[in-house]
């Protein structure tokens, strides 16, 4: 019994030299199914003070997977932004990353930039797959529950 009440005396000490809690880490995975290479962005704002968090950039090239830097687990918006080549627009997408949310994978298709998002409720979303976003941050908010109107239900099949 001792050994617990010691425990959770360190587990206090270090919540409270910690800002109070402890910030999980969310993992950050690229998959290109694209026949040719593509350059992202990746970039991070704090959901209320809109302090960027995060900013990352990198030429993926085709059938590559790579694994990133991880986030912190904080309410915050991911933008992950694929730059154009030749005659494409260039297509960004935006999610809200919270403190349920395990793991981002980035997909790449020469047609789209999809996300899926699991946020460990055993059900994986995916950001829409129609428009590429139109840098309006207004028609990308997120709505005030937490999650993205423009986030569905991941249907596919992988």
């Amino acid at each position: 019994m001792t050994a617990v009440a010691g425990l959770s005396g360190c587990i206090e000490n270090l919540r409270e030299h910690y800002k109070g809690s402890f910030q999980g880490l969310v993992p950050i995975e690229v998959h290109s199914e694209a026949d040719r290479h593509y350059d992202l962005t990746l970039e991070a704002y704090e959901t209320g003070t809109n302090r960027q968090t995060y900013d990352e950039s990198y030429t993926v090239t085709a059938n590559e997977s790579a694994s990133l830097p991880h986030l912190d687990a904080t309410e915050q918006t991911l933008r992950v932004t694929r730059y154009a080549r030749e005659d494409d627009e260039e297509t960004f997408k935006e999610v809200t990353i919270t403190s349920s949310t395990k793991s981002v994978t980035v997909r790449l298709t020469d047609e789209d930039l999809i996300l899926d998002i699991d946020r460990g409720d055993g059900a994986d979303e995916a950001s829409p797959t129609g428009e590429p976003g139109t840098g309006d941050p207004e028609a990308n908010a997120s709505d005030p529950s937490g999650g993205d109107p423009n986030e569905t239900p991941n249907e596919s099949t992988d």
